[in-house]
């Protein structure tokens, strides 16, 4: 019996070159022990330094065969290494053999290779950072148990998921370690040594909160999807076992909280008043001036004014942001902060000049949640939504814009009374009742908000066809 030695638990290249050097021999998958690191070879178990130095190619198998075993490698099963070997002596003969779903051998890599796939979705859904007190720089450490060795082939993942961020990962078996530059590994640790906790951890609880739904809760489909035995790491788990215990009395009060519908004539009378009040507005400086009493929703009762659009009277393209924001709520005007600065540079580049354009919002008071000293943005709802098209109708029918340009999923659902899916909408013109041309693209605020670099160039270079999209049409438009 030959005894065939692996440094590494997880190293395909390590395997294959062992496997290669073993089908040179000629031996059969009954001929060899797979061990590894220090374990000790058996009483009749001879070394593997006997084995042929292979150069050229030995043997072929298919390319399925390879993306399995970068999986197979990577899980716990002791014996992955001889179910390895054993299926690559046997492609040797039968190419075919992963096709047959009812083979053994077939069925048992793929069964590896799914819980691997599995537990390294789990790492990327349950890794928890916490800053290192004292460290010279902001630095980050967390603690993971895997159920396989899946650390080295999951952590690029949190190379470009956190790429601007020092950090690193201790599981039992091994570690990783991101320097904003080179990720590289080491041992294993214990979870001493990780701090015990930090600030972050009251804002994942806050979070967990806020996001629990009593009324949908599922005990069994969430455990499932967040087994038991990663709860000890989580900080929001700490929340968890009394937001399932009070999960019926927060339903009931839910219930009782629930708006009701209002009586048939309390919506008649509204819509007569808004048919009142739009006889009363001739004109878009008209609109301008009323909007400073608008109590058609809630969101006037914090927000600092309303913000109306911007633009010539005459301008024959209209865009459609989502809401002001903070600075826009302070001074009035729209797309004048961070948001704006992006839409600014992106309209200088697609050579579209801002000045002829009129620019304006779905909403026009800015809806937001106090945190400290912040304001922090909150999406508005389609109640939100539904309120304020009385203004974004009145803008378009005293402009007339002959191109539309709706920046975000809020301001397309105010322009088309429905939701929509931008990805499956924007590049192409839409037809509206009025006779103009809509597009629909990202609000620039979206590319603001994405952490990974290679996935902002990838939207932005999308805003950018979207914008030269519309400024040929507008140069259409003008030509005829």
């Amino acid at each position: 019996m030959l005894s065939v030695r692996l440094d590494h638990l997880n190293d395909l290249d390590e395997w294959r070159g062992k496997a290669r050097r073993l089908l040179a021999a000629g031996l059969k998958p009954s001929q060899v022990v797979w061990r590894v690191g220090a374990e000790e070879n058996g009483l009749f178990e001879a070394g593997d330094d006997m084995l042929p130095q292979t150069d050229g190619p030995i043997g072929s198998v298919p390319r399925q065969f390879m993306e399995l075993a970068g999986s197979v490698i990577q899980h716990s099963e002791p014996e992955r290494f001889a179910l390895l070997y054993r299926m690559l002596w046997r492609l040797q003969q039968d190419s075919r053999i992963l096709a047959n779903a009812a083979d053994a051998d077939t069925g048992m890599l793929t069964k590896l290779a799914s819980a691997v796939r599995r537990d390294a979705h789990k790492m990327k859904a349950f890794v928890r950072f916490r800053a290192i007190p004292d460290a010279d720089e902001e630095q980050y450490i967390a603690w993971f148990e895997p159920e396989h060795h899946t650390l080295e082939a999951t952590a690029p993942f949190f190379c470009r998921r956190f790429a601007g961020m020092v950090w690193g990962i201790v599981t039992p078996y091994s570690s990783a370690f991101w320097d904003k530059e080179n990720l590289r590994f080491g041992p294993g640790g214990s979870k001493k040594d990780i701090p015990a906790e930090d600030a972050v951890e009251d804002d994942w609880q806050t979070y967990y909160d806020s996001i629990f739904n009593p009324a949908r809760l599922k005990v069994a489909m969430m455990k499932s999807e967040m087994p038991m035995k990663y709860w000890r790491n989580l900080p929001e788990a700490a929340r968890i076992a009394p937001l399932i215990r009070n999960a019926r009395q927060m339903e009931q009060d839910m219930i009782a909280r629930a708006a009701t519908q209002p009586p048939a004539r309390h919506t008649r009378q509204k819509a007569h008043e808004v048919e009142e009040e739009a006889k009363d507005i001739q004109s878009l400086s008209d609109a301008a001036e009323a909007i400073g009493g608008c109590r058609r929703c809630p969101l006037y009762e914090h927000a600092t004014q309303p913000v109306f659009g911007e633009g010539p009277a005459q301008a024959e393209v209209m865009f459609v942001g989502e809401q002001p924001g903070d600075q826009e709520d302070l001074a009035g005007r729209p797309f004048i902060g961070p948001a704006g600065q992006v839409f600014d540079e992106a309209m200088e580049k697609a050579g579209i000049d801002r000045s002829r354009l009129y620019v304006t919002n779905a909403v026009k008071h800015f809806k937001f949640e106090p945190r400290g000293k912040r304001r922090i943005h909150q999406k508005p709802n389609a109640g939100e939504i539904q309120a304020c098209r009385f203004w974004l109708n009145l803008e378009r029918d005293f402009l007339k814009p002959k191109i539309v340009v709706a920046l975000g999923a809020s301001a397309a659902q105010s322009l088309l009374g429905k939701a929509v899916t931008i990805s499956k909408m924007r590049g192409q013109p839409i037809p509206l009742e009025d006779g103009a041309v809509l597009f629909i693209t990202n609000h620039p605020s979206y590319l603001l908000r994405i952490p990974d670099p290679q996935k902002k160039r990838e939207e932005s270079a999308n805003f950018d066809a979207d914008l030269a999209l519309i400024r040929d049409h507008m140069e259409k438009l003008h030509a005829a």
